[in-house]
């Protein structure tokens, strides 16, 4: 197999600098634009608080990608910067990998982040290639909102910059954008006008703690409704556009496995699912409940105790 270089987004670069419709036009942002953070993609082993210290060019990388964003009118978050300020200000201790870029991410402001993975130069006949693979991920809940894996064309170099732009470009200088940027692009931006319109998608996880009196078949007052079937009313009333699921009830289990929740609250602040599960929190201690709540990884869990 071969070895696979976890690098950071220098391949958006040579894309974001050419005319993509899906984005903008000129310098002119058409629809209304997520505010994003590139981040680099690290491998076992590899510390994110760290990893750019070791690598100048996945540092150049980032800034210029930045600078692609900002030239085009976007809201970026600039990586190295919150890094710093995570770092200086000592805001996270965890030394768990994947809790410290969850908590780097949530204080960074931004709707998603971009981390790009890029394999070494793969000799073939002819010359070399490279692989690409662009993932982007909604940044309150980590669901994953585009993929994409591109391919450069054989060239006869050893010019790793040119093997990244023909993967983006699949032509030798860049000079066509490829379906495989614009595709990855075209979703992207599918999938958080969705997100803007009609709320992200949150589970919420409902149990009751052991020795819990409550059951959600116990019927509540003043309409005499079970409280399963007051927890559909409630989250049909409070989710975005009535855009809810549920997916299954017991008699110690309610799981809602797609609620849609707004992206910003009404003063235009940041509305991620934290936000959400107070809400439900409080309606239930207003039923006269002592629930416990806890998020992870986009789903919400309510424990009545």
């Amino acid at each position: 197999m071969k070895k696979i270089m976890k690098q950071t987004a220098a391949i958006f670069f040579a894309g974001l600098l050419l005319s993509t419709s899906c984005f903008a036009q000129g310098n002119k942002v058409n629809t209304v634009q997520p505010k994003i953070m590139v981040i680099p993609f690290t491998k076992e082993g590899e510390d994110i608080r760290t990893v750019l210290e070791k690598d100048f060019n996945r540092r150049i990388a980032i800034t210029k990608v930045k600078e692609g964003f900002d030239n085009r009118g976007f809201t970026t978050v600039d990586f190295s910067s919150k890094l710093k300020q995570a770092l200086d200000d000592k805001l996270f201790t965890s030394e768990n990998q994947s809790d410290f870029k969850t908590s780097l991410v949530e204080m960074s402001g931004a709707d998603m982040y971009v981390e790009v993975e890029i394999s070494e130069k793969e000799p073939v006949s002819g010359g070399n290639r490279a692989k690409v693979i662009l993932q982007a991920f909604d940044a309150s809940t980590a669901n994953s909102l585009a993929n994409k894996v591109c391919e450069s064309n054989i060239i006869n170099t050893s010019d790793y910059g040119a093997l990244v732009a023909s993967a983006l470009t699949k032509s030798n200088l860049g000079s066509k954008v490829s379906p495989c940027l614009e595709d990855f692009l075209n979703v992207l931006q599918i999938k958080f006008t969705d997100i803007v319109e009609n709320g992200r998608s949150v589970k919420v996880d409902f149990s009751l703690a052991s020795g819990s009196k409550w059951k959600f078949s116990t019927e509540l007052k003043p309409d005499d409704l079970p409280l399963s079937d007051v927890l559909d009313t409630w989250m049909g009333e409070n989710a975005v556009k009535n855009n809810y699921h549920m997916q299954g009830t017991t008699d110690v289990k309610v799981f809602f496995d797609d609620v849609r929740i707004p992206l910003k609250d009404e003063h235009g602040n940041n509305y991620n699912p934290n936000k959400f599960a107070l809400k439900i929190y409080q309606f239930l201690k207003s039923k006269g409940m002592n629930p416990g709540k806890q998020i992870k990884n986009g789903t919400i869990y309510i424990t009545i105790k």
